[in-house]
């Protein structure tokens, strides 16, 4: 057989700091949500519509140069045109700053009470899940009891109790309720978290079970509870919008997207633009949250991480 010269070798250095080193960056949990987040184009889409929207609603009513609330009798019930952008109601107000001035309302009562149910809901399931027992029994059992009361009698009761139908009792009225289904969501992925054993080490450690809720329990479910957000922020827009539109709403001078679209389903048929702006944004709103929560819920998926 013949010989292999050695000149045909080469001796390779090997670095023992470079073989620790990984094949590629290490991305954390959020930062690969994120990544993932960018990659479906619909929910890009929707959240690029959702801040056009929301920076619309605080320059829009300064734009058109009008105040939302003047009235004008000579301008009434006049079309879109180069004056008036969205056209004019029938009391002569520019429904261009009207709209915009609307959408604060709406978007205002869809945020802050997706967020008050968060809140509680998660406090109230988070502390059920935890103790167990007779203590979730009960507290499941009062909120099976909210649960079934219909929120258009609650807010019948609060308006009446209160005597005012402004925006604090109107999101009083529906987060009395609403913070039930966020708070039964987070004792089923509680219930599951619990049995963990860094959870039973911290027990076996004295660790006072206020912060093992807070420390432990909470920030396990923040994926599942920020896709429920955008899923509770559209029913709340909706749901201001219904009762606005049959009177129960915000009251004039203030006005929401239900109450222009209460106002203007009279003229419908002589003046659609009146109705179509208004319901415009509530459908483009309530849609693009929609979307966006389902983009949430597969980025923030941890089953599906790459």
């Amino acid at each position: 057989m013949e010989s292999i010269s050695k000149d045909k070798f080469k001796k390779v250095n090997i670095d023992s700091q470079e073989s620790e080193k990984m094949a590629r960056p290490q991305i954390g949990y959020w930062q690969d949500a994120w990544r993932r987040l960018k990659s479906n184009k619909v929910a890009i889409l929707s959240l690029i519509i959702l801040t056009i929207i929301i920076v619309m609603t605080i320059i829009g009513p300064g734009i058109s140069g009008y105040a939302y609330e003047e009235v004008d009798p000579v301008s009434k019930n006049q079309s879109p045109n180069s004056e008036h952008w969205f056209g004019t109601d029938e009391l002569g107000r520019d429904l261009f700053a009207r709209v915009w001035q609307a959408g604060r309302v709406s978007i205002v009562i869809g945020i802050l009470g997706a967020f008050i149910s968060a809140i509680v809901g998660t406090i109230y399931g988070g502390i059920a899940a935890y103790f167990g027992g007779k203590v979730d029994t009960i507290m499941m059992r009062i909120v099976e009891i909210l649960y079934s009361i219909p929120y258009l009698l609650v807010v019948i009761l609060v308006s009446i109790v209160t005597d005012s139908k402004s925006l604090g009792s109107m999101i009083i009225a529906l987060t009395i309720t609403g913070w039930c289904n966020t708070a039964r969501m987070v004792r089923g992925q509680m219930l599951q978290i619990k049995s963990q054993e860094y959870i039973l080490a911290a027990e076996a450690l004295g660790v006072r079970p206020s912060k093992i809720i807070t420390k432990h329990l909470i920030p396990n479910v923040l994926n599942v509870l920020i896709v429920s957000i955008s899923f509770d922020i559209p029913g709340y827009i909706f749901s201001e919008s219904f009762l606005s539109y049959i009177g129960l709403g915000v009251q004039p001078p203030s006005t929401s997207w239900g109450a222009l679209a209460s106002a203007a389903q009279q003229h419908f048929i002589f003046y659609p633009y009146q109705l179509f702006f208004p319901g415009l944004m509530i459908a483009l709103t309530m849609l693009s949250f929609t979307l966006l929560g389902d983009g949430l819920r597969d980025a923030l998926d941890p089953r599906l991480r790459q």
